[in-house]
């Protein structure tokens, strides 16, 4: 299997009828439970679902083998040594600093690999926020590592406006080489690795979750390096939990799982044979970076992509090739939980800092929005319509229920630099945890 490395996107081009007939067998099994197809590895920087109905982390193969700390009841084995932070780009929020330079210094460091489009890193930033807070003054320096999932999410000005957004104080460096992921052989979005004073890895967690666990490990780690925390009080965050209704479900009632909209991913699906692709038009294989006309079969099954009209399908999104008048050309799914939500991208005068936004119309079970179940991006004009306004690049949070429900969303613009990138979902009580970051 050919794998990618992150300088080096490669793009799996197969014959025509080599792709139709793994599409073909592909279609033959999608009756089964995607979310529940047993985890492989899959082409650098490809992310796959690891579990359900919530999806805690995305993942992607690793370079080197991942840091294996000892169990907490182990007294035998020594914590491995952290790696160095490699290839680091600009910082924010603080001066360059290294591991070393912090185990001089006495400090526990905590470090979070993140990007910021990224539903299940936002959904773990309140916790980082008050952990940040609290013991910032006893020793503790988090660490954010954005690694990018995304290209745009290589631009230091992006980067720089989501951390203001998230309120984020701790220092935050940029990856885009992924040079301090492959050093400690991460494979996930989000992955906490707490390193002791004396540069240990003494714990190590993937996704979301374990909060209170953590925080229990960054006091234990703060105490053994000579700090009070006896003063400080636990983190009174509650953590999400799964809504009842979605656990256990499977196959086309079960949460949806990630979808991207990029060939790269969906290529990537096909040679693994692990999971069937996204998007559902044969079409869409035929020939990579190609302006293709689609029609919209009408019959729609959940975990999937569906395009009408005129569409560039380019290696991280789908990007509408036209402009249209009356809203003809859509993106379209069925889909299960309580939340959703899409990355997208504004245009761009090419050679110029200049953006050109444009609005999305959303349509739920063919009529607007209702207000009850929208997520916070969701806007209404005069008529009642409901759309998103598109001006940064980023995700937008589209749906947010308090129940475990289905529908079908359609997602229409008539500007020509209409871009999806990928869809998330969540199956939380209460809707989506994400919304207060």
């Amino acid at each position: 299997m050919t794998i990618f490395t992150p300088s080096q996107r490669r793009v799996f081009v197969a014959p025509l009828a080599l792709l139709v007939a793994a599409l073909i067998a592909i279609a033959v099994a999608c009756g089964g439970d995607p979310a529940a197809e047993p985890e492989a590895p899959s082409p650098t920087p490809q992310p796959t679902e690891v579990t359900a109905p919530a999806v805690t982390a995305t993942a992607i193969a690793p370079a080197t083998p991942t840091l294996q700390p000892p169990a907490p009841e182990s007294n035998t084995q020594s914590p491995p040594v952290a790696p160095e932070l490699q290839q680091t780009g600009s910082w924010i929020n603080s001066e360059p600093f290294t591991l070393a330079n912090m185990q001089d210094e006495n400090r526990v460091v905590l470090i979070d690999f993140w990007t910021y489009t990224c539903i299940n890193c936002i959904r773990t930033l309140p916790h980082l926020r008050a952990w940040h807070d609290k013991y910032a003054d006893s020793g503790l320096v988090i660490l954010g590592v954005h690694t990018p999932e995304f290209e745009f999410e290589h631009d230091y000005d992006n980067v720089v406006e989501a951390v203001e957004k998230f309120d984020l104080k701790y220092p935050i460096v940029q990856d885009n080489d992924f040079g301090t992921w492959q050093a400690f052989g991460n494979r996930y979005w989000p992955t906490k690795y707490l390193i002791d004073h004396n540069g240990r890895v003494l714990y190590m967690h993937f996704g979301e979750g374990a909060y209170e666990e953590t925080e229990q490990q960054i006091r234990g780690a703060l105490s053994a390096a000579g700090y009070d925390v006896s003063g400080v009080a636990l983190s009174t965050i509650p953590e999400p939990a799964i809504i009842e209704s979605a656990k256990n479900r499977t196959g086309d009632e079960a949460q949806t799982r990630e979808l991207y909209a990029g060939y790269e991913r969906n290529y990537g699906a096909i040679m693994a044979q692990i999971q069937p692709p996204y998007v559902r038009h044969v079409e869409y294989y035929e020939k990579p970076d190609a302006v293709v006309m689609y029609q919209d079969p009408g019959d729609h099954q959940n975990h999937f992509l569906y395009l009408n009209g005129l569409w560039l399908n380019a290696a991280e999104s789908i990007t509408h090739a036209r402009e249209t008048r009356d809203f003809e050309d859509w993106v379209s799914l069925v889909f299960f939980g309580a939340s959703v939500n899409v990355v997208m991208s504004p245009g761009a005068e090419e050679g110029s800092s200049d953006i050109r936004p444009y609005e999305v119309r959303i349509f739920l079970d063919d009529a607007p929005i209702p207000n009850a179940r929208a997520g916070k991006d969701i806007m209404y004009d005069a008529d009642g319509n409901s759309y998103v306004s598109v001006s940064e690049s980023r995700m937008y949070f589209l749906i947010d229920q308090a129940d475990f429900g289905g529908g079908e969303l359609r997602l229409t613009s008539n500007s020509s630099d209409f871009s999806v990138f990928a869809f998330t979902f969540g199956s939380y009580d209460g809707g989506e945890p994400g919304n207060e970051s």
